[in-house]
């Protein structure tokens, strides 16, 4: 089997981390070959792009469209260097977080949909995830979770209704595309995982 590229999406607190775990064992029991990846990072470069973008320099933060430049900056070196080289060898790609992300929370968050969508296109052409898991869940529940993991960062600061913003463009792009499933990240994490199980051996029978 050709290598697949899989993608978990998700607000803060949906429990992002455990759904690649199981996505990996997944994979393990059926003797594939994977990495994982993280945006933004995954590279040296990439890394150096997240640590500017969360923690600004001298007190300065990136404005809203600085920011979408360094996402897509930092996302075409980890395609160009890792994700693609591995794809191309034949093995599997678990991805946290990738371009709907930059749909979601900047185009719908930062309400700056037309200049991701031409930046999107422009730096990625046709290069998309082959199936994707979107984790939904209340921002207000999710950034109770990530306040139980310690300080917030500062995308995890944004007002309120930045997260509803982000979570309504998530649902909008997810019932527009077939290769999204989405997953009440608010059930238990048994019952989260189970169904994250369930999409993923679906999608290992469709792509044989």
């Amino acid at each position: 089997m050709s290598g697949k590229f899989i993608v978990v999406e998700g607000l803060e607190g949906a429990g992002k981390s455990n759904a690649q775990a199981v996505i990996a064992a997944t994979l393990r029991r059926h003797r594939l070959d994977f990495i994982t990846t993280r945006e933004p990072g995954g590279t040296p470069i990439a890394e150096a792009l997240r640590t500017l973008w969360k923690e600004g320099i001298g007190g300065e933060h990136t404005t809203d469209k600085a920011e979408v430049l360094m996402m897509y900056a930092a996302r075409t070196q980890l395609v160009e260097t890792v994700i693609q080289p591995a794809l191309a060898a034949g093995k599997w790609v678990i991805g946290d977080r990738h371009n709907l992300s930059s749909l979601a929370y900047q185009g719908g968050g930062r309400n700056l949909t037309a200049l991701v969508e031409t930046i999107s296109h422009a730096i990625l052409g046709h290069f998309k995830a082959d199936f994707t898991l979107y984790l939904d869940l209340d921002p207000r529940i999710g950034l109770e979770r990530a306040k139980g993991r310690g300080a917030l960062d500062r995308i995890e600061q944004q007002h309120i209704d930045f997260f509803h913003r982000t979570r309504q463009r998530y649902l909008e792009l997810a019932q527009a595309n077939p290769h999204i499933v989405v997953i009440d990240a608010a059930q238990t994490i048994e019952q989260v995982s189970a169904e994250i199980q369930q999409a993923v051996e679906s999608f290992l029978k469709s792509a044989n």
